[in-house]
């Protein structure tokens, strides 16, 4: 009896081609517009969060456990050769970088203010922070200088420029004096302005030397290929570090940037709810169409015999076949056209170029490739289209064969 019914609905779909094909088309579309959408989305969150991170802390930190309730130098721990090559091992973790972080009072004669001390490794910078991206003035810092990067604000108010020497006291490990001088060579001017307050960077033997903390660090830095690893990475790395380390990631480090990606996020799924809307309107408009075409039709197949909860459920199918045909057809299109954005981002020019890269980003838009971006456009469209399927079916039951011979 299925196949019955499936063979006679496929044969009517194609007795009219171009009506099909227009139904047809108007799923497809939808299908690909949907996609396409969802991948920019993806895209251009995961760059976002790339730039962000890789600006603060990295996708994954490995750190002391107490470290994070009390960021002390004394929660510091010295990480050996074999740990930090294990995580690197994992294949999912691309770079592992030693940091050190603290705070204390910079000063010059007479101005005094309180500021971060971060210690990095100068020979990783591009692969993590990036800062020589933000030096304004002066230039990058070697492994082993004994110079430093000042945020653009710290030396305004402190009166200093380049080759201008900063004072830094603070405590150090086990609650020893750290001071010490240290030549300026590059201000670093961030795109966000909070940035601009943070203090000081230094090589990171430096700072183990000025906090008597020789080898040791606040924590160790990992970035993955994509914020799309960091769970499956967080995952094996925690296995590596076991219980004496704390592996913490992305989210968990900077919870305001997650909030903001995430309401962010909400304005793009009213984006995408309205572009379904539009779908949905779209193929009902291409099925009403059709109906009002067949209505003859459909009244002489009821007038001469045809049950209607047959012919319904005939032109339910045949409703299904055609958002099952415009479904895959729309999948099997959009991947080598996302691919092919994935491969060249549409540049954004004029204005709109401009405010990206005041704020420190690519002026592109870029194009995801996680799976769930093709799975949930081609559920959510055909779920769409399944939903309008009842309409034939609601139409027949009411057709009065008299109006609809005369139609």
């Amino acid at each position: 009896m299925i196949m019955s019914y499936l063979r006679m609905a496929w044969r009517n779909l194609w007795r009219n081609k171009r009506r099909t094909l227009i139904t047809v088309a108007s799923i497809f579309f939808g299908v690909v517009m949907a996609t396409l959408m969802a991948s920019m989305q993806d895209g251009t969150y995961g760059n976002m969060i790339d730039i962000m991170v890789k600006l603060s802390s990295g996708y994954l930190q490995v750190q002391n456990p107490d470290y994070r309730e009390d960021r002390s130098v004394n929660n510091a721990f010295m990480p050996d050769n074999e740990l930090e090559a294990r995580i690197a091992s994992t294949g999912m973790v691309t770079t592992v970088a030693r940091r050190f972080e603290s705070f204390g009072l910079l000063s010059s004669g007479p101005n005094t203010r309180g500021g971060a001390i971060i210690g990095f490794e100068p020979e990783k910078d591009r692969e993590t922070s990036n800062l020589s991206h933000w030096i304004s003035e002066g230039k990058m810092i070697s492994p082993g200088d004994d110079g430093v990067l000042v945020a653009a604000n710290t030396a305004k108010y402190l009166g200093l420029g380049l080759n201008d020497t900063i004072v830094v006291i603070s405590q150090g490990y086990r609650g020893v004096t750290a001071a010490g001088q240290y030549p300026i060579k590059g201000i670093l001017t961030f795109s966000t302005p909070q940035m601009n307050n943070l203090g000081v960077f230094m090589d990171i033997s430096a700072a183990g030397e000025l906090f008597s903390a020789e080898g040791m660090v606040t924590s160790l830095v990992l970035m993955v290929e994509s914020y799309d690893a960091v769970a499956p990475a967080h995952r094996k790395v925690s296995e590596i570090a076991g219980d004496s380390l704390s592996v913490l990631s992305w989210q968990q480090l900077n919870p305001e940037v997650l909030q903001f990606i995430e309401s962010d996020k909400a304005g793009g799924i009213v984006m995408l709810f309205i572009l379904y809307i539009v779908i949905g309107f779209g193929i009902l408009g291409t099925i009403i169409m059709m109906l009002a075409e067949r209505r003859r039709e459909l009244g002489v197949m009821v007038a001469v015999g045809m049950n209607k909860v047959r012919l319904g459920t005939v032109l339910f199918i045949e409703t299904m076949l055609i958002g099952l045909t415009g479904v895959i057809a729309g999948f099997v299109v959009s991947i080598p056209v996302i691919m092919l954005f994935v491969g060249n981002p549409i540049e954004l020019s004029g204005e709109i170029g401009e405010v990206y890269l005041q704020y420190g980003f690519e002026p592109y838009l870029f194009f995801g490739t996680a799976p769930w971006i093709f799975v949930n456009q081609v559920v959510t469209v055909f779920l769409i289209t399944l939903v309008i399927a009842v309409y034939p079916v609601m139409k027949i039951r009411r057709l009065v064969v008299a109006r609809s011979l005369r139609g």
